[in-house]
């Protein structure tokens, strides 16, 4: 079963979270391998994922997940925003593993839920942040965050210290690439479907750090939800209850959609 974006009910489980609202860290360790033993539950070798990896996901009536995975959702913060706590957390990973400062120089390629979950956690770093997409209209949401934005077209070459790819295709790496100035950072947020080629001899003589980044700090993301840091709801396109599942999965498939929520029935 599909599905690891979710807000559920406690119906069975600890005391105090029974009938919270609860969010959940989506990789389910197994406690005592050398990456759990180090900190590191995402990367644990037996890990389980909601949804992806040998565990059954969020479109269904129930799901489990262990206790140690739950976040509860603070009372201000409604289900349709929480629903973005995961992926928020995903873009928060990046200030976890790179320092950024007002002095940095940054690019965010890729206008999609994503990337605009990025960039509005980056702007919160001050620093000196552009993002580039295809689309107007999303690009907008941004500016009137007051984030700088430009279209693919307007783009600089080798001017950025630190270059977020978000597009999930090669033209989006290549533009990441090209953007990006000697001995700069790029982070890799997307998970490429098609082949990507990349020049390495040009990644040694440039003096590239290139870092992969996926899941992040969900109690941190509850937090910025919960203090309106960051505005989900522009990016919320439908609702529908799980009986018209299969014409939610049509809406999300269309190009250029944004988050479509199924709402299953509660007790």
């Amino acid at each position: 079963m599909l599905g690891h974006e979710f807000v559920g009910l406690v119906e069975q489980g600890p005391e105090h979270l029974m009938g919270q609202r609860v969010v959940g860290d989506i990789n389910a360790a197994c406690g005592h391998c050398w990456f759990c033993d180090r900190g590191q539950p995402t990367h644990c070798a037996e890990r389980t994922v909601l949804g992806i990896v040998n565990r059954q996901g969020a479109f269904a009536d129930y799901l489990a997940l262990p206790v140690q995975n739950l976040h509860r959702v603070p009372d201000s913060v409604t289900t349709e925003v929480a629903t973005f706590a995961e992926p928020l957390a995903a873009a928060l990973e990046i200030q976890e593993q790179v320092p950024i400062s007002e002095q940095d120089r940054v690019l965010v390629v890729g206008d999609g839920k994503l990337g605009q979950l990025v960039a509005q956690t980056l702007a919160l770093t001050g620093c000196q942040l552009l993002v580039l997409g295809h689309h107007a209209q999303k690009l907008a949401n941004l500016a009137q965050r007051g984030i700088a934005t430009a279209l693919a077209a307007d783009m600089g070459d080798r001017i950025f210290d630190l270059v977020v790819e978000c597009t999930g295709n090669p033209q989006g790496f290549h533009q990441a690439r090209q953007a990006l100035r000697p001995r700069g950072t790029l982070i890799l947020k997307s998970t490429y479907a098609d082949q990507l080629t990349l020049d390495a001899s040009a990644l040694v003589v440039d003096e590239i750090t290139l870092i992969g980044s996926r899941c992040g700090p969900i109690a941190k993301a509850l937090d910025l939800l919960a203090q309106g840091k960051v505005d989900v709801t522009p990016l919320i396109q439908a609702c529908y209850p799980l009986e018209q599942s299969l014409t939610a999965l049509a809406v999300a498939q269309q190009k250029g959609s944004q988050k479509v929520l199924l709402q299953m029935d509660t007790p």
